[in-house]
């Protein structure tokens, strides 16, 4: 249970940063580009700089294959969080992104044999209602203009979270800091040759807040890994995003005296009943 604790502080500063960093990064791709740089250097700093290329050790293939995917659906899935908010709006684009976590759910109980109890089932449903909860907006249409981009925004987003539980289910454990460099490291590659399409010139503080980010965000998918390899995944997915929504909302409300609206109260009540029930 530590781990999944700490996977949720990690993940909640990284939402901190990002929101931090608002109005101050002018160019998003140079921004994950100077985390993923980091990133990579901090998982190359816990593998050890000698031991990135180790084709002869058993599991390597799984790990540079499957760290790979994952950077790859970790870039495409904010790219398509970016072409969604342009065409179908905040609330929609957001709320399809979280509700990705549909993905490793679903993957965990058909091929992974893991069964959810009756009250961990009532709480993912509960998990579920307050998401959306927490993010539909009372009067806001919700025509979607590029409704395939949503469906593709919550698949490629929940394939992306799902790769963590496949690689503890068919890597080695001990290649685990092999494969988040490569996770990173692929991102990384995709992001540079985006940066050069793009033509992106890199500011200051595009380099400052993505090395700031890439610290939590590195330890949120190592401790993520490790809450895997203790708990079932039905638990930890569920409870790493409702309890990462319920910290980031704290701290907007504590940190940049953000106000919530009545239904966000009550969201944030049922994400405290869903933890709670996910954890019985």
């Amino acid at each position: 249970m530590i781990y999944l604790l700490l996977a949720i502080f990690s993940s909640t500063m990284v939402q901190i940063v990002m929101r931090l960093s608002t109005n101050r990064v002018k160019n998003n791709i140079s921004m994950l580009a100077s985390c993923y740089v980091v990133c990579s250097l901090i998982a190359a700093g816990y593998t050890g700089f000698g031991n990135l290329v180790t084709p002869s050790i058993p599991g390597f293939g799984a790990s540079l294959g499957l760290g790979f995917v994952q950077g790859l659906l970790y870039l495409a899935a904010f790219i398509l969080l970016q072409v969604n908010v342009k065409r179908n709006g905040v609330v929609l684009s957001a709320s399809f992104m979280k509700l990705g976590l549909l993905v490793p759910m679903g993957v965990s109980i058909l091929f992974f044999g893991e069964e959810p109890g009756i009250f961990h089932i009532i709480g993912f449903i509960v998990a579920l209602i307050a998401i959306v909860m927490i993010n539909y907006e009372p009067g806001h249409t919700a025509n979607a203009s590029f409704k395939a981009g949503l469906i593709l925004l919550l698949l490629v987003g929940g394939v992306g979270d799902v790769m963590a539980k496949i690689y503890q289910e068919v890597g080695s454990p001990d290649l685990s800091a092999q494969f988040l460099f490569y996770t990173f490291f692929g991102a990384l590659v995709l992001c540079l040759g985006l940066l050069v399409w793009k033509k992106e010139h890199p500011g200051f503080m595009d380099l400052f807040f993505g090395a700031l980010i890439a610290v939590p965000n590195y330890f949120a998918s190592q401790f993520l890994l490790k809450a895997l390899a203790r708990l079932d995944a039905v638990i930890v997915y569920p409870s790493y995003n409702v309890a990462t929504i319920f910290l980031a909302t704290l701290a907007g409300i504590c940190l940049f005296r953000e106000r919530l609206k009545v239904r966000q109260w009550i969201a944030i009540g049922a994400i405290v009943i869903a933890l709670a029930l996910l954890n019985l």
